[in-house]
């Protein structure tokens, strides 16, 4: 791959992932606030999809897409992930959180090569395997895990799972529409938890982290899937990494959150193989 596409790929990832986290980390502020995690994922979804609306040139043709099983699978697939995650950051860390989600990308790599027929290779499977060991150093399985980093994971592999399917389906469909069906079906599921936790109060602040939540989520995953219509799960899988940066600076500035030194040490060991296979895919 050419330098040049791989470093613009990078900086369209790292912005991708910076509007998620930041979605995420007004989430976890609400959340503390005494919003449940599932009323923030439905406002999330309907209001990110009343904003895009009428945006996505929405015609009788692209009315298919609603009865596809895929288009159906992906919004699931999003929509627990989401869920997950926010129920994970209700009491873990933002980095701790980010940091065992990264089983994520192990779930793209293995998928796209099983489903999707994509190239593997031993370096890049060993580079995997280390992460894999930086996501154990985070989780810390029987030693110190919670149920909140449970979530963490299971939010990791139902992302993988969802990036693989949008590199599946991304070819057939408009970046725009397909941003649109994951909003409308995940608003209509989670619609009746979503109700029924309803807070009796909102003040001005919290509509406004509502709005950072749904707007900076929304964003990150329109950079997100326009990206997978033209580059490969296995060139994207590793670049999701770079969520470690702003979750670890914004979990630090805004909730002066600071991983132990096991997690730190997980952490990096993420980060250093997920630059590792930037570097050998721009080899």
């Amino acid at each position: 791959m050419h330098p040049v596409a791989l470093w613009r790929i990078g900086l369209v990832m790292l912005t991708s992932m910076t509007l998620i986290v930041g979605g995420d980390v007004a989430a976890k502020v609400l959340t503390a606030d005494g919003f449940n995690p599932l009323f923030i994922a439905w406002t999330r979804f309907a209001l990110a999809c009343a904003l895009l609306l009428p945006f996505c040139g929405l015609s009788r043709g692209d009315s298919p897409a609603l009865r596809d099983p895929r288009i159906f699978l992906r919004a699931l697939l999003i929509t627990g992930g989401i869920s997950c995650i926010l129920t994970a950051l209700r009491t873990e860390p933002v980095a701790n959180v980010f940091g065992a989600f990264f089983v994520g990308p192990i779930v793209a790599f293995a998928l796209s090569a099983v489903l999707l027929k994509e190239r593997i290779t031993l370096t890049r499977s060993v580079l995997l395997g280390l992460s894999f060991l930086g996501v154990l150093l985070v989780v810390k399985p029987g030693f110190g895990a919670t149920i909140g980093m449970g979530f963490a994971v299971l939010a990791g592999v139902l992302h993988g799972s969802y990036v693989v399917t949008t590199r599946w389906i991304a070819p057939h469909y408009r970046p725009r529409l397909l941003l649109f069906s994951q909003l409308f079906l995940g608003a209509i599921v989670l619609a009746p938890f979503g109700l029924t936790t309803l807070p009796d109060t909102v003040t001005w602040a919290a509509l406004g982290l509502i709005s950072i939540s749904a707007f900076g989520s929304a964003l990150g995953n329109l950079m997100l899937v326009s990206l997978s219509k033209t580059t490969p799960s296995s060139v994207i899988a590793p670049l999701i990494y770079t969520q470690l940066i702003p979750a670890s600076l914004l979990g630090y500035l805004v909730f002066s959150e600071w991983p132990d030194w096991v997690s730190f040490v997980g952490l990096a060991v993420i980060l250093t193989t997920g630059l590792a296979s930037l570097a050998l895919a721009r080899r």
